[in-house]
């Protein structure tokens, strides 16, 4: 049997590799008022090029900071991008989110007993912009919770 080889979904994914630096914009929510922090962003291949590991790490002005980890793959059986994300909150995840692409944007939604929360990813000219919504409870629409926006260090 041949060693399966990463392909096109796992290339996409490419664009991401790197160190990255910026800000986040945290809108106000049940976990706290409007603010900004320092954000760190690292992207690294793993897994022989199936994987790609992210590290996400914000600081406020008080010092007080955040951090999550996600592993992105693909499931080849449903063309989709996998996304397995943990963080400081404490909450595992049920599954992975799983997310499409649309021309050079990255669109994932993780879905729990609390609601949806929608991500999505990109580089445009050079910038990577991340930016989260949430759906909570019973609340029709999204609502804005993130937006990092970083540049290659």
């Amino acid at each position: 049997m041949e060693r399966p080889q990463p392909g096109s979904a796992h290339e996409a994914l490419e664009i991401f590799v790197g160190r990255w630096l910026g800000t986040t914009e945290l809108a106000a929510s049940p976990w706290g008022p409007a603010r900004t922090a320092a954000a760190e962003v690292t992207f690294t291949r793993a897994a022989g090029g199936f994987a790609v590991v992210q590290t996400y790490r914000h600081t406020e002005a008080d010092g007080t900071h955040f951090e999550g980890h996600g592993v992105f793959t693909v499931d080849p059986d449903h063309d989709e991008t996998l996304w397995y994300y943990v963080d400081s909150m404490g909450r595992p995840p049920a599954a992975p989110a799983r997310g499409v692409w649309h021309d050079s944007t990255l669109t994932v939604e993780r879905h729990s007993d609390r609601g949806t929360a929608r991500h999505t990813f990109r580089v445009d000219r050079g910038v990577l912009i991340h930016t989260a919504e949430l759906r909570l409870g019973s609340a029709q629409d999204f609502s804005p919770f993130m937006t990092s926006i970083c540049h290659r260090a």
